[in-house]
């Protein structure tokens, strides 16, 4: 079995730093791609970033500049970097990973049970 735990949520005044973590366990064989989604009140689940095992990233046009998605391979962890935080960032977030364990011969998608950031003054 695979489990995400994601860790680093809080609240943070605006224009404020959180750095979030997601760290994957289990009978783990390889990671393809790992994402951070991100789900508001009332508001459909969306695609922050997401990065692949060779390092390729991508980001939602309104994290932009503003947030770093990172990943250790060896440890299979991912993290996000939020920098220039604003009230409407505020969320549920969860990471995400497509996930091959040991005798499988394809990959899974696996989710986290998210962490809340809250951005208020």
């Amino acid at each position: 079995q695979v489990q995400l735990v994601e860790s680093g949520g809080g609240l943070v005044q605006p224009g404020g730093s959180l750095r979030l973590s997601c760290a994957a366990s289990g009978s783990i064989f390889s990671i393809n791609v790992m994402r951070w989604f991100r789900q508001a009140p009332g508001k459909p689940r969306e695609l922050v970033a997401d990065i692949t095992s060779g390092g390729s990233t991508y980001y939602v046009n309104s994290v932009k500049g503003r947030f770093t998605i990172s990943r250790d391979n060896a440890k299979n962890t991912v993290g996000l970097q939020m920098n220039s935080l604003k009230p409407e960032d505020t969320a549920v977030y969860y990471c995400n990973g497509d996930i091959r364990t040991y005798g499988s011969s394809r990959s899974v998608t696996y989710w986290g049970q998210g962490t809340q950031v809250t951005v208020s003054s």
